[in-house]
This record gives C-alpha cells, structure tokens and sequence, in this order.
C-alpha cells in the first residue's frame, strides 16, 4: 500500500481528497496497490468530518513518517508551499502540486532537488486545470523543436470575454456575472490584469526551453481596458478578442514571452475557445500544430489533474522512470523584447483620417471614431504611422 499526504483541505485539496476516496478502486488497479490518504494536513479545526483522524496541524507529523511516498501540496502562494515541498523532496518524498505561483517562482530550485534526492516533482494541474499539456511538452514533444505556445489559460478572462461578445456586456458588468457565477474571486486582480496567465506561460515556456523567466520580467496586460467597441470591431474584422499567453524562440536564440489581449482570427484554433474554457496551441517542427482544450479550472477537473500525477509516480516508483526536467532561471539578457514582434494590429483613432500606407482591408467608422486593421509591422514602425493621431485603441493579432 502507498500512503500518501494532502498538504491543504481547501478547495482543490478537498477536491484531491473526494476523488481519491470515490475511485479507490480505479486507482488501485491503474496503480496494481492501493493507495491511502495517511495525513491531511490544514491549521483548520474539522471537529466532526468523516476525516478527522487523518487531519493534523504540523507538517513535521508527514516529514518525520517514512510512510509517506508521495506529499500533495494543494496549499497556494509561495510560502510556506515552496517551504514545504521542499522539505518533503529533501526528505525523500515525492511531491505533486497544483500550484502555478510555486512553481513559476522556484520551480528550478525544486526540480533540481528533486533529481539531486531521486524523487519525482510533478505540475500538471498548475496549467490548464484537466488539461494534459504539461506531461505531453515534458514528454511527447521533448525530442521536437518547439516553435511557438499560444494560449488562453484563464477560465476568467476567457468568460468575462465571452459574456461581452454575445451578451454586449461592458467589461465592469461581465465581471460582475462572473462574480455572481463563482468564477471570479472578490478581487479578480490576479487574473483580469493576466498575473495568473503570465505565472501559466512561464512555466509553459521553461518545459518548451528549459529557461524560466521570473514573471515580472514578461510584459503582461490584462483586460481592464477592453470595450465593447473592441468587441464589436473584433467581430467586423472577422475576429474575437482573447487574453493570449504566447512564448516563442526568436532566429537569435532568445526567448520572447507575452500576455496581452489579442484578436484571434476566426480560421485560428483559438478562436472558438468561450466561456470558462481554455486552449493551447502548440506549434512544433515536426508535429505541426497541436491544439490542446478543455476546462482550464474547477475543484474536481483541476484534482483530477492532480490525482493523474500521484498515479504516475506511483506506476513508477520502482522503476524509476520519472526523471524531472531540468530548468534554469533566465534573466533579461536572453529575454527577447516583445516589441519587436511582427505582426498585424487593430488601431482605432479619434475622427476619419486615417494613415493609409499601413491599413490591410476595409477600416471601421461609428461614434467618431475610425478602427482599422494593419499590415503586418512592428511596433516601433507602427508608433511612427501612428505619429499625429489621437490613437484610443491597439491590439495585436495573434
């Protein structure tokens, strides 16, 4: 029997805990042995749950117990989640987590113990919730030159966005649906101002390039600013606007990182990502494009993804097989800088004159304002065009 430790009873760790106890069964015959909840570890008092004997207050109680395999840190934050997990790779124990800020922060650190104590540190509910993107860039697509990861990694966002384009909501109403719905928190900061997506596509970016970037390093905006206007002229040009993580190697060998709003074009994948969903498009060498989607949050799906690690580990605890990644943290000098992407823009600017050089297609007059979309260029040539008009919006195209 493999004993185990969930190290938070909130929502996903409750969550971890309930699938274990329903598919005990399944996971015993996927694992071929059972496997046990030894400890659940929480400051709270639960006088009276089913549970209660497995719970304890002090993480000590799971280090100093040679029984436990594998520690399930479902805490959140950075402290004391990295302190733990940590402690727990050092002790010899394999530890799986759900947590993107841990991992985005210190995620070199605690793979390299990981491999220095021959133990397995495993993310894959930290992106994408249910979906299974992390195993297949960490595995399938580990022999393949990566090119690009473009995605929507915000459950939030992406319904927020929606809520605008087919209820014609503004950007403070939709907001307050989601609030309403539970899938805004009581401060949404963290994910309409794209913290959350930027922590995503770092971790993304470190399994595609081996390099993590700390996260105040990638230029990132949220969706504060986004109007029903952009909305609108999204559609006109035969788009939707979607809050877009992108990384990619550039030709020199740096690494270009971003998260900003985007106007998807509808012939791309992405493009019909809605409501809480996600999706990520991974374009490879050899492979082509993949696209990855599903439910990118939730307490049951992201346990799920959870629960998929502690069975791998288990499945190769004897053999062996788990060696972890092996990342090293980057700093600005090999950061590409994301204004020098070249790509399409959608502009919108204040009356009828517009610089007609640039403009690619039809532009859009209404309420003294005229949108237009863009030749391909960079931003630097773009601001140059742009000189001497009152510019009121600009956003890229994926």
């Amino acid at each position: 029997m493999i004993k185990i430790a969930v190290i938070g009873f909130g929502n996903i760790g409750g969550g971890l805990v309930e699938l274990m106890e329903r598919n005990k069964t399944l996971i015993a015959r996927d694992c071929g042995c059972e496997v046990d909840i030894k400890y659940i570890v929480d400051i709270r008092d639960f006088t009276g749950h089913p549970l209660e004997k497995k719970i304890v207050k002090d993480f000590n109680t799971v280090l100093g117990d040679p029984e436990v395999s594998v520690v399930a840190e479902m805490i959140g934050g950075s402290h004391p989640a990295f302190d733990f997990s940590i402690a727990a790779l050092r002790a010899g124990k394999h530890v799986v987590t759900s947590n993107k800020e841990v991992v985005a922060n210190f995620g070199e650190v605690l793979l390299k113990t990981a491999a220095e104590n021959n133990v397995a540190y495993l993310f894959e509910a930290a992106v994408g919730g249910a979906i299974p993107i992390i195993r297949p860039l960490r595995e399938s697509l580990s022999s393949d030159n990566i090119l690009a990861v473009n995605g929507i990694l915000n459950g939030t966002t992406n319904y927020i966005l929606t809520s605008m384009v087919f209820s014609g909501k503004s950007f403070d109403e939709a907001l307050s649906e989601a609030r309403a719905l539970g899938y805004a928190e009581a401060d949404p900061s963290a994910d309409v101002d794209g913290i959350d997506t930027c922590r995503k596509i770092c971790i993304l970016s470190a399994l595609a390039y081996g390099t993590i970037y700390p996260s105040e390093l990638v230029p990132t905006e949220g969706i504060r600013n986004i109007t029903p206007r952009d909305v609108s002229d999204a559609a006109g040009f035969g788009a939707s606007v979607k809050l877009i993580a992108n990384t990619r190697k550039t030709s020199d060998g740096k690494i270009m990182i971003s998260v900003a709003p985007r106007f998807v074009p509808a012939e791309n994948p992405l493009y019909n990502v809605r409501d809480v969903f996600n999706g990520i498009l991974v374009s490879g060498e050899a492979v082509g494009d993949l696209m990855f989607y599903g439910r990118g949050a939730g307490r049951i799906p992201t346990a799920g993804a959870v629960l998929a690690d502690i069975v791998e580990i288990i499945k190769h605890m004897d053999s062996k097989q788990l060696p972890p990644p092996v990342w090293v943290r980057g700093g600005s000098e090999t950061l590409a800088d994301a204004a020098s992407e070249k790509s399409r823009f959608y502009c919108r600017v204040k009356g009828r004159r517009v610089p007609d050089n640039i403009i690619s297609g039809k532009h859009i007059y209404s309420d003294g304002e005229t949108s237009f979309v863009t030749v391909e260029t960079d931003l630097a040539e773009l601001e140059k065009q742009l000189a001497g008009y009152e510019v009121t919006a600009r956003y890229r195209f994926i």
